[in-house]
Formats: C-alpha cells, sequence, structure tokens
C-alpha cells in the first residue's frame, strides 16, 4: 500500500477526524481529551423513543472508521471510545464516557429506593471486540463502573473464522466487521426501553450467530510510519508480492490462514465461503445455519472501490444461493469497518434466531429506524433545526470520594503486613527481570518493582485507616497509572473487582474468611477478562492455590507457602498465553513464570516467610 498521506501526524489525524464526525452530524459532541464520540442529551428529538433506555458504549483503536466513532446516534451507540491508530483507548478514557459521558443511572446518594430502582432499569452495555488491549482496559473500566454502583454489563464479540480454533487457542476469535451488526440489533432494543439483562443477552446472541472472514491485495500502511521501515528487507517476509491475496488477515495486517497466489474472485469468494460455511472444517465450523433467514455483510476495508464493491456483492451473493441455498433476507453492502485504506473486503454472515424475549426479532431491530452517519442513515430534518448545542461536561469522578464503608480492621497492623510484602516484590525484582529476560521481554521485574514502590510511596503519606473499602479504593489508582502495559491491566482489573466484592459484603470486619470470599469474587471477575487458568504459565498460577488455601484454612502463611509451590511448579511448564508463547526456545524449562513468582514473592512477604507477627498482622488484614 501507498506509504503516502495527506496528514502524517497520526495524532493530528485522530482528532481531527473525531472532530469532523461533529460536523456531518449535529447530534454528537466531541470530549477531545478523552476521544470521545457521545450523543448530545435531548438530541433525537420526537422521531426516538425518549422512555429511560439503556446506554450503548464501544470503542477501540483508530483506523477502522466509521466504526466506532461515526456509529453514535439515536438507535444505535450512545458513545463511542477511540485509541491511537490500532491501539485500544485506556481505561481512564473508557471510564469517563461510562461515568460523565453517557446516562448510566447510578443511584445518587439522595436518591430514596422507589428513584433507585426506576434508576436500575437503565443502565451501560459496553462491547467490545476481541483483542487483548481493547478486553482488558474496557474490563478495567466496567470492573471500576460496577465498583461505582453503576449497572454495567460487557459483551465481546469475535466473529472472524480467518484464524481456526488451533491457532486461536485460549484467545479465542478476533473481532472484525460482524461487530456492526451486535451495535446495530443492540442498539435498536435500547431505543425501544428495554432492560439492560434483555440488551444484553440479545448482544451476545448476536454475537454468537456471527461469522466473518475478510481478504486482502495488500498490508496498509499506518501514517507517521517511517516509509523505510516499511520497507525495509525485514519486512520482505510480512508484504503481499504482486498478484497475492491473504484470505483471512485481520483489520491491524494479522496474518490470516493463507496466501493465494493469482486467484480469480470467484474462487477467492468460493474459499471464504467455505470458512464461513463448510461444517466439515472442524477448524472453523463455528455455526450451522439451521435457518431460513440469513443476513449478509459485504464490508470494504477502505481502499475497494465503490464500483468493485459491487461486482465483489454480486459474485458473494450468486454464490451463497448457487452453493448453499441461502437467500439472505437483507443485504448491506458499504463501508463499516476498515482497516485504514485497506485494499480488501469481508463477508459476514448472521444466522437469524429467535430472541426469545417475547418483542422484536433480529430483522426488526435490524430494521429499526436510527440516526447514525456511519451507518448510511441521513440525519433528520429536526436534528438540523434543533440546533441543539448542549453538552455533557460534567466530571468523571474520582476513586477518592468512597465512603466509609464499615468493613474494619486494624490499619496499623494491614499497613505493616502489606509494606511486608510490597518490599519483598521490589526484593525479588532482579530475579523476576532475570526470568522475564530468559522467557520474555525483560520487563516484568521492573514494573512489578514500579508499582509496589509507587504504593509503599503512598503509604508513607496516606497510612491506613482501618477501613478495608477506603484504603483499598486509595490503593487502586497508584496501580492503574504506575503500572503499565497487560500486567498493570491485569493486576487493576483484579483490584477493582476486589473493591467492588468488598463493598458488597455485609460484615463489619474484614476477617482472612471475608477477604477469602471478596478474593474468591476476584477470580471471577478475573476470568471474565483473560482465559488464562491455572496451568498456562501465568501469574493465575500463583494466584488461584493462595485464593484456595486461604479459604480453606484462614492462614495466610499456608496459603502463601502453597503460592510459592505453584509459582516453583510453573518451572517447565509450556505457556499457552502471554508473549512467551511468540518467543519459543527452552528457556521455560529452566526458570518459573516471572509474573507467578512476584506475586508469590507478594504473598510470602505479606506472611512474613514464617514471622508470627506477620501472620498476626495478616489476621487483622
Amino acid at each position: 500500500m501507498s506509504a503516502k498521506h495527506f496528514i502524517n501526524d497520526p495524532t493530528h489525524l485522530v482528532n481531527t477526524a473525531l472532530q469532523a464526525i461533529t460536523l456531518t452530524n449535529p447530534g454528537v459532541a466531541l470530549d477531545a481529551p478523552n476521544k470521545i464520540i457521545y450523543r448530545r442529551p435531548g438530541s433525537g428529538g420526537r422521531d426516538y423513543a425518549t422512555k429511560q433506555q439503556v446506554s450503548l458504549i464501544s470503542g477501540g483503536g483508530s483506523g477502522h472508521e466509521p466504526s466506532f466513532a461515526a456509529m453514535v446516534g439515536p438507535g444505535l451507540l450512545s458513545a463511542a471510545v477511540a485509541g491511537t491508530i490500532f491501539a485500544s483507548p485506556s481505561a481512564e478514557q473508557v471510564r469517563t464516557a461510562i461515568m460523565a459521558r453517557v446516562d448510566n443511572n447510578k443511584p445518587t446518594p439522595s436518591s430514596s429506593s422507589s428513584q433507585k430502582q426506576q434508576q436500575q432499569t437503565g443502565g451501560v452495555l459496553v462491547t467490545v471486540m476481541n483483542y487483548t488491549g481493547d478486553v482488558l482496559n474496557f474490563g478495567v473500566a466496567v470492573e471500576k463502573a460496577r465498583a461505582a454502583g453503576v449497572n454495567v454489563e460487557m459483551v465481546v464479540v469475535g466473529d472472524d473464522v480467518g484464524v481456526g480454533r488451533a491457532r486461536a487457542g485460549k484467545v479465542g476469535r478476533r473481532g472484525i466487521a460482524g461487530t456492526v451488526l451486535v451495535h446495530k440489533i443492540a442498539g435498536a432494543l435500547a431505543a425501544q426501553g428495554r432492560s439492560l439483562a434483555e440488551v444484553a443477552r440479545v448482544a451476545r446472541l448476536t454475537a454468537e450467530n456471527l461469522v466473518s472472514v475478510g481478504a486482502s491485495l495488500d498490508h496498509v500502511h499506518v501514517p507517521g510510519r517511517a516509509a523505510a521501515v516499511a520497507d525495509s528487507e525485514e519486512d520482505e517476509d510480512h508484504k503481499l508480492s504482486a498478484g497475492e491475496v491473504e484470505i483471512g488477515m485481520g483489520i491491524h495486517n494479522e496474518q490470516g490462514s493463507s496466501r493465494e497466489k493469482d486467484v480469480a474472485l470467484p474462487e477467492l469468494v468460493g474459499k471464504m465461503l467455505a470458512q464461513l460455511l463448510n461444517k466439515s472444517d472442524e477448524d472453523r465450523a463455528f455455526l450451522t445455519v439451521n435457518s431460513n433467514e440469513v443476513v449478509l455483510l459485504v464490508n470494504n476495508l477502505g481502499g475497494v472501490s465503490v464500483l468493485e464493491m459491487g461486482g465483489i456483492l454480486t459474485e458473494v451473493v450468486a454464490q451463497l444461493e448457487k452453493g448453499y441455498g441461502i437467500r439472505p433476507v437483507r443485504v448491506l453492502s458499504g463501508t463499516y469497518m476498515t482497516s485504514l485504506n485497506g485494499l480488501g473486503f469481508s463477508i459476514s454472515l448472521l444466522n437469524v434466531v429467535n430472541t426469545d424475549i417475547g418483542g422484536p426479532g433480529m430483522i426488526e431491530l435490524l430494521d429499526y429506524p436510527c440516526e447514525a452517519t456511519g451507518w448510511s442513515s441521513p440525519v433528520s430534518k429536526l436534528t438540523w433545526e434543533e440546533k441543539n448545542a448542549a453538552v455533557r461536561d460534567q466530571d468523571a469522578g474520582s476513586e477518592g470520594g468512597i465512603q466509609k464503608s464499615g468493613l474494619t480492621m486494624d490499619g496499623g497492623a494491614a499497613q505493616a503486613a502489606l509494606s511486608a510484602g510490597l518490599e519483598a516484590v521490589v526484593s525479588a525484582e532482579p530475579e523476576v527481570t532475570r526470568y522475564d529476560t530468559i522467557v520474555g521481554d525483560g520487563d516484568c521485574g521492573i514494573g512489578l518493582k514500579r508499582g509496589a514502590e509507587a504504593i509503599l510511596k503512598h503509604l508513607k503519606s496516606n497510612p491506613l485507616s482501618g477501613d478495608a473499602v477506603v484504603d483499598l479504593a486509595g490503593i487502586v489508582p497508584v496501580v492503574e497509572k504506575e503500572m503499565d502495559g497487560t500486567s498493570g491491566a491485569l493486576y487493576a482489573i483484579f483490584l477493582n473487582a476486589l473493591l467492588a466484592a468488598l463493598r458488597s459484603t455485609d460484615a463489619g470486619e474484614a476477617s482472612p474468611e471475608v477477604w477469602a470470599g471478596a478474593l474468591r469474587q476476584s477470580c471471577a471477575a478475573f476470568s471474565k477478562y483473560t482465559p488464562a487458568r491455572p496451568g498456562d504459565r501465568t501469574l493465575v498460577d500463583a494466584l488461584y492455590p493462595f485464593v484456595d488455601v486461604l479459604e480453606q484454612t484462614g492462614d495466610v502463611k499456608q496459603a502463601a507457602e502453597a503460592s510459592k509451590s505453584a509459582a516453583e511448579g510453573t518451572k517447565g511448564m509450556k505457556a499457552s498465553l502471554g508473549r512467551t508463547v511468540y518467543i519459543g526456545g527452552s528457556g521455560f524449562e529452566q526458570v518459573p513464570d516471572p509474573g507467578a513468582w512476584g506475586l508469590a514473592s507478594f504473598f510470602l512477604g505479606l506472611a512474613g516467610a514464617g514471622d508470627k507477627k506477620a501472620d498476626d498482622d495478616w489476621e487483622s488484614l
């Protein structure tokens, strides 16, 4: 693809592109610092439902326009959060969208019981495509919002069959263009005033009945990236030669299932439809079309002419009928989700099934009116004439304002135990770094040390008060700010889930049993955002045994020893997740998993490694 662009500054490009959406649709506004496009309060007028409704939020890296920002409007998304090009937005951006840029229906402290019940009839549905950064960062925001009392659900969409089960492993299918059908159907249901449970259920049902696959003649060039790098000899294996097409290419230039040479369009479409519909392909038979109603979406990845898209669509429809007896009840063709100016297209099929909600079906919801420029739906005359200038500019709030919970502990003893655990992490840094240099990229120990030192500094100026919820709420933002990367997001998700679990307990004292129960709930929440389980050679290998033993015995020392043994047991364990999977080699046979070892070191320090005083400290914790 060409490395020439009209705008070569990627930051300026993303910011101005977001601003452009507000110029073409006066019903939406831009929160520029957080890169959030959201519906203006009261937009849509009488043409759309005004009853209490669920808010829909989605987003992801920029470069996929018109998804997601141009899909904001009545009958579709309530807000969209944008990252930089091909990179997830931060958790704080997403949290701001949930807490301050949509109607989240969070009960206020002064609300009566009836008002609170009425507010909870709305809520927020967050949808995200299945990419690790998106799932983790959106997951952090969801857990933080839930901990703050917001009724929020999250749906992860993975519709791509280009990478089959064997290669995808626990990560699962990537999310691509079919995601927009989930947004359209869920948005229509929300606009009709349905509950969060119903909207989330139908969104998941839609995602489960979607399959998509793409093909491209070339990889795209990201503005701002040096052309010399893109065209270097090191990149020769990555590039597509003349006449080559990659089947199953992802929307960030990720490899697909195969490269074909000199393939004519009929043969290419035939191979793509086989990946979508061949029941005998055990690696990709994700969907059995058992309905007489199928929706077809042929999506332009950004660089195919409208004329050529017409020819592609005609070929797809003809082969569906001839080869599979499928006549789509709805055909959508156009530019819905791009890969910048990708010279390719994708095919998505939605198997229409009964929603079982006692109301509109998928087709009715797909046909339901919406007003968003990215859905090729004209903005109404009423919206233009409203001259609506309303914005949402309130602050999203901070975690520091959490009220006392009544869940008490000995603050001084708890601080001593926690500090011992954090100091153990700092001391273990050289060891963890050495392990990660062998099986990773060498930054695990530094990241853990940075987080531990930041919390120690926080504790020095903000000693624990003795209220478990308030004290943990003060620590969580420190972790989010100081620990970056995947590990930082994982710890942030876990701690936010732990905070929510502690807030929900009726206990008056933070006993070991209370902590064990809260940690168990956190593990359950944690598992929604990562496929990692014991045996996958991750920090989870050290986490679960600690929780299990603490739950059984209430003894932190025994729990810490169990965590240490499990961490040692990762030596020789082949990784199923993380960067180690890509590095390969035999390093995993020489050292334990760095993340598991770092976490076990914390638990050992917390327990005092046999120090009775530390045991007493934990009992107070």
